[in-house]
């Protein structure tokens, strides 16, 4: 197995565990699989946002299901994220005792600030590319991000 598929796989095994803890009131998990240490950290109040979640499908276990009956179509997901230009440690707000640049739910508008990048001591504006309503912080406050990886994500309007 090349590197890509390693990250791959690794990647899609995070988002699984992810979505495990997902309802659940763990805050912590440490987990070694071949060497590898994955740890997945919560705040109380934290919001785990990686994939949307249907309520009630076919097949789930304790939801009845009529005979007959078909699974929802899934709802297309029209959101645009906001991705970093380049790699560095994200910040929500400007400062640890400022509230942060953008919440879930907030409007914002092109051009407006919705997070700092720091790469190499410098702190880089990322602005919003769209209008429209912040559905998903996906970033970890504090956390390094690779260039590419999407920082939130905005429904635009």
């Amino acid at each position: 197995m090349d590197t890509d598929e390693q990250n791959v796989a690794w990647l899609a095994r995070v988002e699984d565990l992810i979505n495990i803890l997902e309802g659940t009131t763990v805050s912590e998990l440490e987990l070694t699989e071949a060497g590898t240490e994955i740890i997945i950290r919560r705040q109380s109040g934290m919001m785990m946002v990686a994939a949307p979640t249907q309520y009630a499908s076919v097949g789930q276990v304790g939801v009845p299901v009529q005979p007959g009956a078909a699974a929802p179509a899934p709802k297309e997901d029209t959101s645009i994220a906001i991705v970093t230009p380049l790699t560095g440690v994200y910040y929500s707000s400007p400062s640890p005792s400022s509230p942060p640049f953008v919440s879930l739910g907030d409007m914002v508008h092109v051009g407006q600030v919705v997070a700092l990048v720091e790469a190499m001591k410098v702190f880089n504006e990322i602005q919003a590319e769209a209008s429209g309503r912040v559905v998903a912080m996906i970033a970890p406050n504090g956390e390094v991000v690779q260039k590419g990886d999407a920082l939130l994500r905005i429904q635009p309007l």
